[in-house]
């Protein structure tokens, strides 16, 4: 039996005999003046020592245990038992763990210990619970048991329970609360194996070979901290070494953390009046606020403004600085197969790592706190073509969240990061506990951060002349606003590196016309610079377009997929009939194997897909995918006009015009990014005939809306779109003949709306193009209830399944005269819509941007317009009879003549603009507001 009390008193000496030469291993991180004050009050060192004096001695953090053995060999002349070898090693070897750990954790080094908490654990009586801890485990005995358990497995051993009582309470006497002091305690007894392990191999032969049979005893690959360490190792720290796409700098080399501005969470809109601040310093205010520990945290930004670079450079920097009190878990929501009931199981089925898959209670572990980075609320691979499954999941999360805060033994924060586009349709009805923020565009002061970091990868020269680009009078205001954004900024920078971008040819460019000139320069530069030798020569136009064709089939595969990864085979068997692109593959496969077309798209802004998805391919960047997506809807959509031969009207004649329609949009909806790109696209075609192609959408459109396509026998379009879907991935399965149906339907629509939308901006065609859902009021072709059963239909694909595909494409669309009693157009963007004499009895238009809207003589009678953007609105004559407006943007509503019986009219705007005239029984409506009783003289 070792009592370690007897063997630290006879072992006990001034820091200097410790450090005198030969005594000393090889120097490493000095010990720390936290960690020597927790030796002092362990008694491993006398009292006297000071951390002047440790570093003077030239005492290393590193190999105590190795140094405290040498010099109990020197003071005995004699070898050690295992009982002894163990009484001393252990605690130094715990020293070095926590010594190691202060050296990286910002919140250990910001601990200050009083003086008066030093005393060494021998003082006479103990004063305090510290020095009682201390006290106990001077007392510890050390039979040959206690050794075997210690050498076993350290943090589950007795000695190590002791020694973790002794730091947690220093530390919380330090100001580290009991929890985190808890967390750091059990990460410290973990880490001590292996500095047992290292000082082992510097004990005497019979020591060593008695110890290793224990330490061997136990497979440490199954422990839960060795299953952590793996993943931060392989999952968190290599995030920031990737390369940038095919440069050889890293993001970690170009990154510069963007700055954010908190989002009123009523509107969903940026709050002017609140400062901006970097992400970085928000995102650590807020894990370090205790008031806000049942917030998830929740930033917003458009495309390639920065928020999947964010979560992998935050997710390293935590891991360096805060683990353990914060561990962090990187998630990109698009690899999520499957939501399960729970979010926890979720969590556990998208971590996968032993430390979770096995341990069904790894989440209320109190020795584990983790920070879980959702990346890409807006790629959730769930039920499309709706957002009520956005909305359940944040729900689920903020239950999760909300758990978090109420259960002790949880404490985890969420962080989600995602397009706010997603958001449409929900914005009324998103959890109250989201502290949003949204990504701002690089100002002047980020932008020279970023040129400087440019500049240390290219040169002065180059790094210069870029700037002067980007200041030239002659580059376009949209090219300067792109040019804010990091992904442009890098892809910009990059063209102008290698002599691929001038001034010149942005003229005439603007809006999103500009960006997609950066997308086709960039695409060029790709295929004729960066892989100039695919085929181990030069390529030729013709086999240039053939590649670029090659990677239009790839993003619409990637789209259709969910937009996030392709098989590499389904890619090929769309392109079958393509015999250029087919020709090159069977070139690339003579030279390069059977991997050749996955290897080559791999170098166009495309990978290998993440995780055990073998032979296929993602794109680096979404927005890569949905432009070269809209860049082969565009292709297949001008070939709809192009005119036939002999009797037949168009080459494409209307049978196929179907088949096309089902394989290209049967798959999901259309996105708001991919749509913009496609208008863009159309517009500046050549071939563009937006009347030919109404006419033809049209008839598909009239003819789906009456079941026509999904009745067909006895085989038919949607049953050929499900098989086909079905046999390329099989997460396709979700797709029935329902589901195709409807979004092939949808998506025609929204071509419709958009067109209409176009030709009212063209004086030309604004009276030849105009799109009504219910068909045009008092003709034949008029339907009064066909937009309701669309929406209706709709739900076959979820609730409000309609809403989620649509809903972000109402605006400017002509509903005059349609039925849409109790209907669900919640958080529609129905802003200069034509719905005048529409019945919207009852329907739900809360958070609906109305503004512009013309809903003059409309039946508004019991309809949901809480929270409604009515600003500019015409609602003269309109019915609001028992409308709930509570909340209302009424600013330069015209409601003259408006009947307001019943109306509930809490907390509504106004301003002067509003007209009120002629107003009916607004006496009647309740919660009128004391100042709109002033004006009107209803008083």
């Amino acid at each position: 039996m070792t009592n370690l009390k007897q063997i630290w008193q006879f072992l006990k000496t001034d820091i200097g005999e410790l450090g005198k030469p030969g005594d000393v291993a090889e120097t490493g991180t000095e010990i720390t003046k936290f960690a020597l004050e927790f030796a002092l009050a362990l008694g491993l060192f006398s009292a006297t020592a000071s951390p002047a004096g440790i570093v003077v001695a030239g005492l290393s953090g590193a190999k105590l245990a190795i140094q405290g053995m040498r010099l109990y060999r020197n003071k005995t002349n004699q070898e050690p038992s295992l009982e002894e070898w163990v009484a001393i090693a252990s605690p130094l070897a715990y020293l070095e763990s926590f010594n190691e750990l202060v050296q990286s954790n910002d919140l250990l080094q910001q601990v200050n210990l009083q003086p008066a908490n030093l005393q060494p654990a021998s003082a006479t009586p103990p004063t305090n619970i510290a020095q009682q801890q201390s006290a106990k485990l001077e007392e510890f005995q050390l039979d040959e048991h206690l050794a075997r358990n210690v050498l076993t497995c350290f943090h589950e051993s007795e000695l190590a329970q002791v020694l973790n009582q002794v730091l947690s309470n220093q530390l919380q006497q330090g100001g580290i609360n009991k929890q985190e002091a808890e967390i750091l305690t059990s990460w410290v007894a973990w880490k001590t194996h292996q500095h047992l392990k290292k000082a082992l191999e510097d004990a005497e032969d019979s020591v060593r070979q008695r110890a290793e049979l224990y330490l061997s005893g136990k497979r440490q690959e199954s422990d839960k901290y060795y299953s952590l360490n793996t993943y931060l190792e392989e999952q968190i720290a290599t995030k920031p070494l990737d390369p940038v796409f095919r440069e050889i700098f890293t993001f970690k080399d170009i990154y510069v953390p963007l700055k954010v501005q908190p989002v009123n969470p009523k509107k969903g809109e940026i709050d002017q009046d609140a400062e901006p601040i970097e992400i970085e310093s928000w995102a650590k205010a807020m894990l370090a606020d205790v008031q806000k520990q049942d917030k998830v945290m929740f930033i917003q930004g458009g495309p390639g403004r920065g928020k999947s670079v964010f979560c992998r450079m935050f997710a390293d920097w935590v891991w360096q600085h805060l683990h353990p009190v914060w561990t962090p878990i990187l998630i990109r929501l698009r690899d999520i197969r499957t939501f399960e009931k729970s979010f926890e199981k979720t969590l556990q089925a998208a971590v996968g790592c032993n430390f979770a898959a096995t341990d069904d209670g790894w989440l209320t572990d109190r020795d584990t706190r983790f920070l879980f980075l959702l990346d890409g609320f807006d790629e959730l691979v769930m039920e499309r073509g709706t957002s009520q499954e956005l909305k359940d999941f944040l729900w689920q999360v903020e239950d999760f969240q909300g758990s978090c805060k109420r259960n002790s033994e949880k404490g985890h924060r969420v962080l989600i990061t995602g397009r706010p586009l997603a958001l449409q349709g929900i914005e009324g009805r998103m959890p109250p506990n989201l502290e949003r923020v949204e990504l701002l565009p690089m100002d002047d002061e980020l932008q020279q951060q970023w040129f400087t970091k440019w500049e240390t990868q290219v040169g002065k020269n180059k790094s210069s002349a870029f700037q002067e680009f980007l200041q030239d009078a002659r580059c376009p205001d949209r090219v300067r606003e792109l040019a804010k954004e990091p992904l442009l900024l890098y892809l910009l920078a990059a063209m102008h590196r290698d002599g691929k971008l001038t001034v010149e040819m942005f003229e005439g460019a603007s809006g999103v016309g500009a960006k997609i000139l950066i997308y086709e320069q960039s695409l060029e530069w790709v295929l004729t610079e960066q892989r100039k030798e695919w085929l181990n020569r030069k390529l030729t136009g013709q086999e240039t377009a053939g590649l670029r064709r090659i990677l239009a089939e790839a993003g619409l595969c990637v789209v259709q997929s969910g937009g996030e990864c392709a098989a590499v085979k389904t890619i090929e068997s769309r392109l079958k009939d393509d015999e250029s692109a087919i020709e090159l593959i069977q070139q690339a496969r003579e030279r390069h194997g059977e991997d050749a077309l996955k290897n080559a798209l791999a170098a166009f802004y495309l990978q290998a897909a993440a995780g055990d998805k073998d032979g296929y391919v993602e794109f680096a960047h979404k927005s890569f995918g949905e432009f070269l997506c809209a860049e082969r809807l565009k292709e297949s959509i001008e070939d709809l006009t192009r005119p036939g031969i002999k009797r037949q009207e168009f080459y494409i004649s209307t049978d196929q015009m179907d088949r096309d329609i089902y394989d290209l949009f049967g798959y999901g909806e259309l996105t708001p990014e991919i749509v913009e790109y496609l208008m863009a696209l159309l517009a500046a075609s050549t071939e563009f005939q937006p009347v030919k192609l109404f006419k033809r959408l049209e008839n598909f459109y009239l003819r789906w809306c009456d079941g026509e396509f999904l009745d067909a026998t006895p085989e038919n379009l949607p049953q050929k779109k499900m098989l086909q879907m079905r046999e390329q991935a099989p997460e396709n399965e979700r797709l029935g003949l329902r589901q195709v149906d409807i979004y092939a339907g949808l998506n025609v629509m929204i071509l419709l709306l958009e067109l209409n939308r176009y030709a009212q901006l063209k004086d030309d065609l604004k009276d030849k193009i105009t799109f009504y859902p219910c068909g045009e009021k008092d003709t034949d072709g008029f339907d009064v209830y066909r937009l309701l059963r669309i929406i209706g239909y709709s739900q076959c694909i979820g609730i409000g399944g309609f809403l989620g595909t649509v809903s972000k494409f109402l605006s400017r669309a002509n509903l005059n005269g349609a039925y849409l009693r109790d209907a669900n157009l919640n958080g529609a963007d129905l802003s200069g819509a034509n719905l005048s004499r529409a019945n919207l009895n009852g329907a739900d238009l809360i958070d609906a941007d109305l503004s512009g809207a013309d809903l003059s003589g409309a039946d508004l009678s019991g309809a949901y317009l809480n929270g409604a953007y009515l600003s500019g609105a015409n609602l003269s004559g309109a019915n609001l009879g028992d409308a709930h407006l509570n909340e209302a943007d009424l600013n330069g509503t015209n409601l003259s003549r408006a009947d307001l019986i019943g109306a509930d009219l809490d907390d509504i705007s106004w301003d002067k603009y509003t007209k009120w005239e002629n107003v009916q029984n607004l006496e009647t409506a309740e919660n009128v507001p004391e100042a709109l009783k002033q004006r009107l003289g209803l008083e």
